[in-house]
């Protein structure tokens, strides 16, 4: 009997856990990556500026879950699978140590994707997996009497007997065209973690400066996240307004990117606490300059460009400050208002919201119902996590699954 042909259409994360667990399952089976650059694993490669944040050390499956903005319900299912203790067993089994940091990201002992990239190109080869580079899908249509066809932008035409699709995320719908059709339509996709463009702040010019805790949140939306901030040169990015632009991820796409954003640089203390704050420092350095100190924590420079924003001049002391321009202050660290136009990449690390429903696929093996003998995994489901490991977990998770079952079911 020939040997089972199982192709991975995207030499990805999940591509390639899908293809190594499958490998692993089935080692009579051939298996190949596809991949449509000249070189694999390039996400892997640039995450978490290039240490690779391998997870998230949050191992009960129900606290997990919460930092996927889409796809939590089926996460839950899956993660009962495969899940973050599974992966950190993985990776040591394989001999790499991995390493928690004080947020809870998880990277590799050596600081460096390539430890990763190494770790997985060793594991294909040693079970003997093809890795086809430069080979873009063009359609991928059924094959007579089962299986697939694979049809190659140079023209060549592969014959599969199932097919793993892990190609990422696109940002077009019509991106998604070879895909056969499922049994739902295909979830819109747009961008997610991004940061957001404000040419008119008067904050340019304190790029790099950033706050350990604020809220930023979207203005007529309900839309609210709180985290560490960071100015750049272009607006605002930092953990804060990333999480923003996932949970909003919808909300942001249909207001085209064009809305005003309100940061509250003060979270932790509401007005009235805020003024008390203000003004029991007054009482206790009244001859000082407001300019020379914050009674908030924030940044010197920060701090110095709000109360400018407020009116208070360079000399103004404290005993002597009016009531007005404490007001304006006070309002300024509660409710800054920006003009957004417009979203930047954050770091190549952007993900999709959007694309495969989950609901399509039988979440025992991420097989579709609507076209035996294809599976998905990783970033190509409507399943999108925050930063923070949270998206490789993913793709850990449902290429496992899906590389465990591409050759369970008879021929």
């Amino acid at each position: 009997m020939a040997a089972l042909r199982l192709y991975v259409i995207g030499g990805g994360a999940a591509g390639f856990f899908g293809a190594i667990t499958a490998a692993q399952t089935y080692p009579d089976a051939t298996v190949t990556i596809l991949e449509k650059n000249r070189t694999v694993l390039n996400k892997v490669r640039i995450s978490g500026g290039g240490r690779c944040n391998v997870t998230h050390a949050c191992f009960d499956n129900r606290q997990l879950v919460r930092h996927y903005p889409r796809g939590e319900k089926p996460l839950k299912s899956l993660l009962t699978q495969f899940n973050a203790s599974d992966t950190v067993s993985w990776f040591e089994q394989q001999g790499v140590r991995l390493k928690t940091e004080a947020d809870g990201r998880m990277f590799p002992a050596t600081n460096t994707s390539e430890t990763i990239i190494d770790c997985f190109l060793d594991a294909a080869d040693q079970l003997g997996i093809q890795i086809r580079t430069s080979c873009g899908v063009e359609s991928l249509t059924a094959a007579p009497g089962g299986g697939w066809h694979i049809n190659l932008l140079t023209g060549e035409t592969l014959t599969a007997d199932r097919v793993l699709i892990a190609t990422g995320g696109y940002p077009q719908r019509v991106s998604y065209d070879w895909i056969p059709e499922q049994a739902d339509e295909l979830i819109k996709p747009v961008p997610s973690l991004f940061t957001l463009n404000a040419p008119a702040s008067p904050l340019l010019p304190l790029a790099g400066v950033s706050v350990p805790m604020a809220a930023v949140s979207v203005v007529g939306t309900k839309q609210e996240q709180r985290g560490p901030l960071l100015l750049t040169h272009w607006g605002f990015s930092g953990p804060a307004v990333l999480r923003l632009s996932a949970w909003a991820a919808r909300d942001l796409a249909d207001l085209d990117y064009q809305f005003t954003l309100r940061v509250n640089w003060v979270p932790e203390q509401n007005e009235a606490q805020l003024r008390n704050t203000m003004q029991t420092f007054r009482q206790q350095n009244g001859k000082k300059q407001v300019f020379s100190q914050s009674p908030v924590g924030l940044p010197s420079r920060l701090w110095q460009a709000l109360a400018a924003d407020a009116g208070i001049a360079d000399e103004q002391r404290w005993a002597d400050l009016p009531a007005k321009p404490l007001n304006r202050l006070i309002e300024s660290l509660t409710n800054s208002r920006f003009v957004i136009t417009g979203k930047s990449t954050f770091k190549d690390e952007f993900v999709t919201c959007g694309g495969i429903d989950p609901a399509t696929l039988d979440l025992q093996t991420l097989e579709s119902r609507a076209q035996p003998g294809l599976f998905f995994a990783g970033e190509v489901l409507n399943i999108d996590g925050i930063t923070g490991g949270f998206n490789f977990q993913n793709a850990w998770t449902t290429g496992y699954i899906a590389g465990k079952n591409m050759g369970g079911r008879g021929l």
